[in-house]
């Protein structure tokens, strides 16, 4: 049966992916909350009766620990630090999606782009979007390449990347558009690439900006200056939770545990005042954290299954803050602003 502990880590996984920081910190699920007082007395302590048989939410129930696909080279986003109770499973780009579609993981957290062939002929679920990203390069100042370079400035060069990805594919199309020359080289995983970036094999590299950011952020040599460019992304990449098609029980488990960190922000209710906004006055907060009119027991998990979401993890801004700031990322002006700050994080109301 789900247990809180085994939701308090979904919790880490699907709100983000950011695992090294939820996971390894001291706000983290190792020391598990108990149940807030105030919680529903006929709510269940622990266990939850299922509202339907079979899939991947039963499984995970019988089986007691979570199968997690993730790259576990992703600064900021998939640096692991387990438990136990979550299965960490690392997977290349070229892997990620058999895992999933084998049920080899229950859900995959790994920097992957929501495409319509993905979701139909390739054949699986995605979630939220939990980061609107885009595709950047970076390539080094000392070679001339600047803030304002564009795509058209790489003619001539060797650009770097994952193999099997939608970066591959869409540097290969911005160059043939643009009528450019390149050298394609791809690795497994970002680990190589970088590596041969800083080994001089490329003159460039290319992935989602916030990658880029994150491998400036902790591997460019002190006596280098590398850029991020263009200041436009060249592609859009909504990055979230992907899973096996079909299982709406999973779908909504996953979907809702992502959904409450976006209506806690919404609503300014993190880790420290989640005890006061369950007794509080607004009433989409009570019911979402198990209080009167609460509907998680119908989703076939606890009442206050998203009470421990947000106490043990936090808010969309606080995971973001902690995992993401630091790498010189933010929220402001981008579209992972809360929608009432002109950002894209828009969650359906808990009703």
């Amino acid at each position: 049966m789900l247990n809180r502990k085994w939701l308090g880590l979904l919790a880490v996984l699907v709100t983000f992916g950011l695992l090294a920081a939820a996971c390894g910190s001291d706000s983290s699920p190792d020391a598990v909350a108990d149940a807030p007082a105030d919680a529903p007395a006929d709510a269940p302590a622990d266990d939850v009766e299922l509202t339907q048989d079979g899939g991947i939410l039963a499984a995970v129930q019988a089986r007691g620990t979570l199968n997690c696909g993730v790259s576990g080279v992703s600064v900021g986003f998939s640096e692991t630090a387990p438990d136990g109770t979550i299965e960490f499973i690392a997977l290349t780009a070229a892997e990620r999606f058999t895992a999933v579609l084998t049920g080899d993981v229950d859900v995959l957290m790994r920097n992957s782009t929501w495409t319509q062939s993905r979701d139909t002929e390739v054949g699986m679920d995605f979630g939220p979007t939990t980061y609107f990203d885009g595709q950047q390069l970076m390539g080094r100042a000392s070679d001339g390449f600047t803030t304002a370079s564009g795509v058209a400035d790489v003619d001539g060069t060797v650009i770097c990347t994952n193999a099997g990805t939608t970066t591959e594919t869409n540097i290969s199309e911005q160059a043939g558009q643009l009528g450019i020359d390149i050298t394609l080289n791809t690795f497994e995983d970002f680990d190589q690439v970088t590596q041969a970036y800083i080994d001089g094999v490329c003159d460039i590299i290319t992935t989602d900006g916030s990658g880029l950011v994150g491998r400036k952020a902790v591997q460019e040599p002190a006596d280098q200056d590398w850029v991020i460019f263009p200041a436009t992304p060249i592609s859009k990449e909504p990055l979230g939770p992907v899973y096996a098609q079909n299982d709406s029980a999973w779908s909504d488990a996953v979907n809702w545990a992502v959904y409450a960190t976006f209506i806690a922000d919404e609503n300014n209710v993190g880790m420290d005042d989640v005890d006061d906004a369950l007794v509080g006055e607004n009433l989409e907060m009570v019911r979402l954290l198990g209080g009167e009119g609460e509907l998680q027991t119908i989703m076939g998990l606890s009442a206050d299954a998203f009470y421990n979401v947000i106490s043990q993890v936090g808010n969309y801004d606080e995971i973001f803050s902690r995992s993401l700031v630091p790498l010189g990322l933010t929220r402001e002006g981008s579209a992972n602003a809360n929608w009432l700050d002109g950002g894209l994080i828009y969650p359906p109301p808990a009703r």
